[in-house]
């Protein structure tokens, strides 16, 4: 089954095909799996949210918009809910893109110049990311949260149309591609 088309899978999985529903298990398990990590959550905490990620696919498997892009879905759903998980347990999440961070599960996995360079690499994005103009700093950030805002709560926060979001955040990435290329 490892040739047949993501859609195929999806659908028969869907249907109940069970064989379907393990090769998406195999191709999509350790990308649950290293999201899962990449919040910081134990293992232990790591495979409920990842059994919580596939159980909500199963529900969802029908009803899915975009089944050639399950695994984009199951990465934002692993993510949702590990940070639910984190909220459950009161542990706060960074939210300032302009904070001295980590951004690695495990500081300890990255070795020498791969942790340098990954700690220029952000240094460099948040100081390109200072240089923006309020108003982009300000979209940037909202669309940036996990779970991002919706159009319709960015249009309400920051009083712009919604039909301009889209257009503005490229012009905002493409300013700050522009300050880090600098």
């Amino acid at each position: 089954m490892s040739d047949v088309p993501i859609e195929q899978l999806v659908a028969a999985a869907g249907a109940g095909d069970q064989d379907a529903w393990r090769e998406l298990v195999r191709r999509y398990a350790r990308s649950v799996w290293a999201v899962t990590r990449t919040m910081r959550l134990s293992p232990q905490d790591a495979e409920d949210v990842s059994q919580a990620s596939w159980l909500l696919l199963a529900v969802n498997l029908t009803t899915l918009k975009e089944p050639a892009a399950v695994g984009g879905w199951l990465a934002t759903t692993a993510r949702r809910e590990s940070i639910r998980l984190l909220h459950r347990r009161g542990r706060d999440l960074p939210a300032d893109p302009l904070a001295p961070v980590a951004d690695t599960a495990d500081p300890a996995a990255e070795q020498g110049e791969d942790a340098v360079l990954r700690a220029e690499q952000q240094r460099l994005v948040r100081a390109a990311f200072a240089e923006l103009s309020e108003h982009c700093r300000a979209l940037l950030s909202l669309l940036m949260r996990d779970p991002a805002a919706s159009y319709t709560e960015v249009s309400a926060t920051l009083g712009i149309p919604r039909g301009s979001i889209g257009p503005t955040r490229g012009r905002c990435l493409a300013q700050l591609r522009k300050v880090i290329e600098r």
